[in-house]
């Protein structure tokens, strides 16, 4: 029997009738809350920290519990359709190889967009109002964002630091999902955290979105404009088949689908070189012309060259998933932010190093 192709309300389908969690966040269907009829933005509700279905890396990969059933999230460059604020089922999402730019996660970029969007909006509607609090929804702990945005701020140094701010984020999220944070409980999403397309795929957006942000046109024109002409700009593959050759050629090297969604093993390389910029990783064997890879920047100072950190703070109340002892041992409190960052990259980097030597001494 062929594997179906993937599709979100398909396997939410059979996930309830057998009452199982198992395949969680890559099976919800995307989260259409926010949009008003305008594709206004809304601050009066914090958007999900997942909007729309995201993908898993790689291809054919089957999932624990659930035969006959295979995730299949690769598109074509005709298939993106257009972008909308907050999502819309007719938005095309999955993945897609760039000769430049790596994979990229659409799912991912879109997010990306939208919230350096509502961010900036944030930002602007609390300019020169002194020290202000928003709570945001909880992931591995109760997220706070703590704003002081000066009213010399012009829209540039607000685009920037929406910028920012969405890009740590983006990175909370793959640090508190190494550590067991998942948005449907009980179903890890580990196996996904940190693969190699995430969180060049985050920033891409940002800086997409940024650019989003300075143009003229109408929020959703400009984003699918700039979407296009972005991927261009990273020499994208015209068919799906590209990318799944680009999948074959790191079968067994950066993934592997002979184990099962959300076994962690699946995701054989992972990138934490992440903190202040990101390289996309290139296969090798899928080489064309000038392509040289595009490395991204975090955006990280006004155009004046003041930190965009001493605009705001970034804090996370951290509930028991993460060993806040052994990582910060001179802490008094439970509380980190985003300068705490590197830290924890740097506790995850070890134990890859431990889980690398396990496997190579099982496989003597």
């Amino acid at each position: 029997m062929e594997y179906m192709k993937f599709e979100s309300h398909h396997i939410l389908s059979i996930l309830l009738k057998r009452l199982t969690l198992l395949v969680g966040l890559f099976f919800l269907v995307p989260n259409h809350a926010q949009r008003t009829q305008k594709d206004q933005v809304n601050l009066d509700k914090i958007p999900p920290r997942i909007i729309r279905a995201c993908c898993a890396f790689g291809y054919d990969l089957k999932v624990w519990g659930v035969p006959f059933v295979s995730i299949d999230q690769v598109i074509s460059i005709d298939d993106l359709g257009e972008h909308r604020y907050m999502g819309h089922k007719r938005e095309g999402i999955g993945t897609i190889y760039s000769h430049k730019g790596g994979f990229i996660d659409i799912a991912h970029l879109r997010d990306q967009i939208d919230w350096t969007r509502y961010l900036f909006t944030t930002i602007v509607a609390h300019k020169g109002k002194g020290a202000v609090v928003l709570r945001l929804r909880n992931e591995a702990g109760r997220k706070t964002l703590h704003l002081n945005v000066p009213a010399q701020f012009d829209t540039d140094d607000c685009i920037q630091l929406a910028g920012k701010i969405a890009y740590d984020f983006s990175l909370w999220h793959e640090i508190s999902t190494w550590y067991g944070a998942s948005t449907v409980p009980l179903v890890p999403e580990k196996f996904s955290s940190f693969s190699v397309e995430d969180l060049y795929s985050n920033l891409l957006g940002i800086h997409v979105g940024m650019k989003t942000l300075r143009s003229k046109r109408p929020f959703n024109t400009a984003a699918t404009q700039l979407i296009a002409s972005t991927l261009d700009s990273l020499a994208v593959v015209q068919t799906a088949q590209e990318t799944y050759d680009a999948y074959d050629a790191v079968h067994d090297k950066w993934y592997t689908n002979q184990k099962r969604v959300p076994r962690t093993n699946i995701t054989l390389k992972r990138d934490l070189d992440v903190l202040k910029s990101t390289r996309p990783w290139i296969v090798p064997e899928v080489k064309a012309g000038n392509s040289d890879p595009i490395v991204l920047a975090v955006p990280l100072e006004t155009a004046k060259g003041a930190l965009l950190t001493d605009f705001y703070r970034f804090t996370i109340d951290l509930n028991r998933k993460i060993p806040i002892e052994e990582i910060f041992p001179s802490y008094e409190s439970d509380r980190i932010d985003q300068d705490d960052f590197g830290v924890l990259l740097q506790s995850i980097a070890n134990e890859l190093q431990l889980m690398e030597y396990d496997k190579l001494a099982e496989n003597k």
